[in-house]
């Protein structure tokens, strides 16, 4: 009877269906590591959920209403936040090119999957008690400096896909909180001035052949281009019910490229099939109607705007992996949430949806 009070005071229906694409992603990392069999990354996904669980279930007995009203606590999160990409600047470990990790041990943190989580934070604190101000454009562009901070940075490592989820989740949030339509053109104006300088300035030379590869496939066949048509070929070699766990040719023989993470989704595909992916886009697309109505239903801005942020993180980023399978969106290196191999992104993500369950409170 103890047990069954002690769930009451969770809302399963937005643990469950994590609960659910964790498992699925767990099972596809168990897959893809039976051809080399080295299951150190499934022992450590393991774990990396165990202390996920841990988490969700200390910030939603937490009781976070101090966010509402206490500024110094939120701005000192983001300036640890601004401290951490920082310091992954100087002394974190380069890995692919990109130097975003602190090494400890046998494991590696990457500040930036939780630098988004408290930038919603800061974004739905700072426009929950500026909702009568949206009218001015300098209470978005101020809104637009807290966002661009990490971006810099995250830019500078480089890693174009975890800045692009920063900008993303900022965007969700201003356009909820009703920006003007003048206002939205005008903002749309300054993100193509800083895309441009950024493509002559900051983007590396592979993340502007990854994009060129993207518009025109033919001129890396061997390359970027190579690693999205055997996704292609992954996925439509799935068929209605799949290969079988541990039967994928593309993910077993390794023809896929990181099945483990940026195309886990395509590796889903092949060994589960069409019922595999329907079943998965469903308990995302539940998730993401929890937490929508999470945000309706919220008595106050501050649960509302991290409700809407949130959710548009999962909604933007599930998007653009499964478009990058798809081919549909150049490959800018972006997980799967709840479901990508990554201690740092799936323990962030728990964190958001405990933070959220115990704001649903409020």
């Amino acid at each position: 009877m103890k047990f069954l009070g002690f769930l009451k005071k969770f809302d399963l229906a937005l643990i469950l269906p994590a609960f659910f694409l964790t498992f699925f992603g767990i099972l596809s990392v168990y897959s893809s590591s039976l051809s080399s069999r080295d299951f150190l990354n499934f022992k450590k996904q393991i774990i990396f959920f165990a202390i996920s669980i841990i988490f969700v279930v200390f910030l939603s007995f937490l009781d976070l209403r101090f966010l509402r009203t206490n500024s110094y606590f939120v701005l000192s999160l983001y300036l640890l936040s601004i401290i951490a990409l920082f310091l992954v600047l100087c002394f974190g470990t380069e890995m692919r090119g990109v130097k975003g990790w602190f090494k400890i041990g046998s494991f590696f943190v990457d500040p930036v999957s939780f630098s988004v989580i408290i930038l919603i934070i800061v974004l739905s604190k700072y426009f929950s008690t500026r909702h009568i101000e949206l009218q001015r454009f300098r209470i978005i562009l101020f809104s637009a400096l807290y966002m661009i901070v990490p971006v810099g940075l995250i830019l500078l490592q480089p890693d174009l896909g975890s800045s692009l989820c920063l900008v993303l989740a900022w965007l969700g949030i201003v356009i909820f909180s009703g920006i003007k339509m003048r206002h939205f053109l005008v903002l749309t104006l300054i993100f193509l001035i800083i895309f441009t300088l950024g493509w002559r300035f900051f983007l590396r030379d592979y993340q502007k052949q990854r994009i060129l590869a993207f518009l025109n496939p033919k001129i890396d066949k061997g390359g970027i281009s190579w690693s999205v048509n055997q996704s292609k070929i992954a996925i439509g070699s799935g068929g209605i019910w799949g290969k079988g766990i541990g039967k994928g040719s593309q993910t077993q023989y390794g023809f896929l490229p990181e099945p483990q993470t940026d195309f886990i989704f395509s590796a889903i595909a092949e060994e589960t099939g069409f019922f595999g992916v329907f079943c998965l886009l469903a308990v995302f697309l539940f998730l993401f109607s929890r937490i929508i109505k999470v945000a309706f239903l919220a008595k106050n801005n501050l649960t509302r705007l991290f409700a809407v942020g949130f959710s548009f993180l999962i909604l933007s980023q599930s998007f653009i992996n499964i478009g990058m399978c798809l081919g549909l969106f150049p490959i800018v290196g972006i997980p799967l949430p709840f479901v990508s191999y990554g201690g740092s992104q799936l323990l962030a993500f728990y964190c958001g949806l405990g933070i959220l369950l115990s704001l649903e409170k409020t």
